[in-house]
């Protein structure tokens, strides 16, 4: 499969999880794939289809989507088409002859065409070899975005009973993963997670105070570069856009109130680089396959925590470091309320308003943000990624005792029967139909608080919340009460430290990218890239993506066997532009008197010191199987090392993986112990840890889960 990675895509590595992936499916094994945006899921249906003889179906949502992966797929030598109602009637017969012949690999359609009179019939004289089901989270009610198209899915299975399917998702959470599969009818599938943790993406979260003028300081750090604002409404998006370009900035908006056709010129300018800036509402995004977006930002959180990592997943595809930076204020969270007011369904309200309190318990959260979103969708970040807003703000302690005073006592002067916003706004004294209603203008504590604004307030009343001080409620209009902990609180006059309210702190901990390179001829090199696609009428990442641009300008190849080893350069690729990029960086090596061949000494030095670090990560492993030999305890191992535990726990694993002979029995915990974990995991029926976690009440770190699991795991191969 490698050599059909490389001479196709380029790539002399699979990512996490592709290989085993996509050895599952070459073995006509139903599998379900969750993985995040950019984590390479494409790969994953359209490698294996180079491999089967016959026609891999894709079951695409969106018409753009679909156009541009079979752009893609053509300029790397793939035989692909797809089949629209944008096609005249001619068109869509040329393409059927040619999927009668068995002259293409993949045929890409939505879900809504399997309705069509004749097309099931069509697609059964067909070779079908493989259906790749992409967004599959589209056919539950559970998850943030059902589509009732997708449910004519289900009868795929009786049309190809003997024909292997993947479906494929970026963002489902447990409940949805179960229902794509049943919905499917998914046969012993093969469940594959990848990791949520978007390694190079930087998240923060800012107060929406002056948002404007923060927006245009932070858009003034990505010229040029490709990025998308989210905005609430369509009327939000034009006044942003017209008063971004009348400040020189190059912008387009993207709202479904533009028609069709304005909607995919705009686009169309947005990944053909012609605009570098797309202000949009969320109905742009899931139709585009544009790698290089170095900034995602939220003028106005979003109403799940799916969408905003769907949203934020279009930021850094091709795993460079990118920015996503969401604006909040507590206000927002009555536009949404609006809305969810006039669903009529009582279930699905209470569901919508569920996950927009989601939203809000993530953006007023004082721990790391990709621990609060990993742990979401059901994935443990043991370590916090010290990159977020959150990671790099100093905890610095304020006394709380008077304000978490005056916070319960309007609580119980309002006879613990209304929300948290009912209660900020008695606090601040605003003179409100509601408040009227009930007389609350006339209480003590109206009006009491004028020295926090209604954020930071929203912040305080969270953080005694997870102090359990007080208590919330759930369904639609959750109330806020006194729990016994925040009655004796205020009896026994008792002091409270916080931690201050946030500020504004971009996540200013940027993240290092994969290689040195030099910007002046990478800059000369976007241009000819920009040139060929205009040629060409294609998005110049279709020609190379920035970080083989990188590549190019670190390494400065001047022959074609060294340009072929470039990231995503495969043999069509180098057929067909090798030649312009080499005269190029020849030309830029003459022009600056650049001594190449210190250029390649000083690459060469630092392929050393990368095995350095190899070696010394090999000596801490060896050092542990030693002392393991010696039955010594995993405290005095990481001691000796001045490693954490967690560590030695990760050689533990790596001895049983590697099959090394060692007698691990005697780190056993004790008994009673061992034995509740080792019955937590029984019950779980699963490896996961977190589950594990949870049914044990936490009274278990996670280093002792891993070891018990990693101990059952010894006695498995054993047997």
């Amino acid at each position: 499969m490698k050599k059909l990675l490389k001479k196709y895509f380029g790539y002399d590595q699979f990512r996490p999880l592709q290989e085993e992936i996509i050895n599952n499916v070459v073995n006509k094994k139903d599998t379900f794939v969750l993985m995040p945006t950019g984590g390479g899921k494409s790969l994953c249906f359209q490698l294996p289809a180079l491999k089967f003889s016959g026609i891999t179906l894709v079951i695409s949502p969106l018409i753009a989507l679909m156009k541009d992966q079979v752009d893609n797929l053509k300029k790397n030598g793939i035989s692909a088409d797809f089949l629209n109602s944008t096609q005249s009637e001619k068109e869509q017969n040329e393409i059927g002859q040619k999927l009668k012949n068995n002259e293409t690999k993949l045929l890409y359609v939505a879900p809504e065409r399997l309705a069509l009179p004749g097309f099931q019939e069509f697609l059964k004289t067909l070779n079908i070899n493989l259906i790749a089901i992409d967004e599959a989270h589209c056919i539950s009610e559970w998850g943030h975005d059902f589509r009732p198209d997708y449910r004519n899915l289900k009868i795929l299975k009786n049309i190809f009973p003997g024909t292997p399917i993947i479906a494929l998702t970026a963002t489902a959470t447990p409940r949805v993963q179960e229902d794509i599969v049943g919905q499917l009818s998914l046969q012993k599938a093969k469940i594959f997670i990848s990791s949520f943790n978007r390694e190079n993406l930087n998240i923060s979260i800012i107060n929406k105070e002056k948002a404007f003028n923060k927006l245009t300081n932070l858009l003034a750090e990505y010229k040029n570069k490709s990025v998308i604002i989210y905005c609430f409404s369509r009327n939000d998006t034009e006044k942003i856009t017209e008063k971004l370009n009348k400040l020189g900035f190059n912008a387009l908006p993207y709202h479904a109130g533009l028609n069709a056709e304005i909607r995919k010129k705009n686009q169309n300018m947005f990944i053909k680089d012609s605009i570098n800036i797309m202000v949009a509402t969320i109905a742009f995004g899931m139709g585009i396959d544009k790698p290089d977006v170095r900034l995602v930002v939220h003028y106005t959180f979003p109403k799940t925590l799916e969408s905003y990592y769907q949203e934020i997943g279009r930021a850094g595809r091709d795993n460079l470091p990118s920015e996503c930076v969401m604006f909040y204020t507590y206000a927002d969270t009555r536009k949404h309320e609006f809305f969810i007011g006039q669903i009529n369904d009582k279930k699905m309200r209470e569901t919508a308003q569920n996950k927009l309190n989601e939203v809000l318990e993530f953006a007023e959260g004082n721990v790391c943000r990709k621990k609060h979103l990993l742990k979401y969708f059901g994935e443990e970040l043991h370590e916090n990624c010290n990159t977020c807003d959150a990671c790099l703000t100093d905890e610095e302690k304020f006394d709380a005792t008077v304000i978490a005073q005056k916070i319960i006592s309007a609580i119980l002067r309002t006879e613990e029967r209304f929300g948290k916003n009912h209660i900020i706004d008695v606090l601040l004294g605003k003179n409100t139909q509601q408040i009227r209603r009930y007389g609350h203008d006339k209480i003590s504590v109206f009006g009491i608080v004028n020295n926090i604004n209604k954020d930071k307030l929203a912040q305080i009343i969270k953080s005694l919340l997870d102090l359990n001080l007080i208590q919330k409620s759930t369904g639609q209009y959750p109330t806020i009460s006194i729990t016994n902990k925040g009655k004796l609180f205020i009896k026994n006059k008792e002091k409270l430290e916080l931690n201050k309210p946030r500020q504004d702190k971009f996540s200013d901990k940027k993240l290092s990218i994969e290689v040195e390179y030099d910007t002046a001829l990478f800059e000369k090199l976007r241009v000819i890239r920009k040139h060929i696609a205009e040629r060409e009428n294609i998005p110049p990442f279709m020609i190379f993506g920035d970080k083989t641009l990188h590549q190019m300008a670190h390494c400065l190849p001047a022959e074609k066997n060294t340009f072929s080893s470039l990231y995503g350069v495969g043999e069509l690729k180098l057929q067909k532009y090798s030649d312009i990029f080499i005269k190029e960086i020849k030309k830029y090596i003459k022009e600056n008197n650049i001594n190449i061949k210190k250029i390649q000494n000083s690459q060469k030095m630092n392929r050393q010191l990368h095995d350095v670090n190899n070696v010394v990560n090999q000596k801490y492993y060896q050092t542990t199987i030693e002392l393991l030999q010696k039955k010594t305890n995993l405290k005095n191992i990481a001691k000796h090392q001045n490693l954490k535990v967690s560590t030695i726990v990760n050689h533990i694993e790596k001895i049983i993986d590697d099959e090394i002979n060692i007698d691990l029995e005697y780190l056993k915990l004790p008994r009673d112990r061992f034995e509740s974990i080792k019955k937590a995991f029984t019950t779980c029926e699963d490896e996961k840890l977190k589950p594990v976690f949870e049914l044990l009440d936490g009274k278990y770190d996670y280093d002792e889960i891993r070891l018990v699991r990693a101990l059952l795991n010894t006695q498995i191969t054993s047997q």
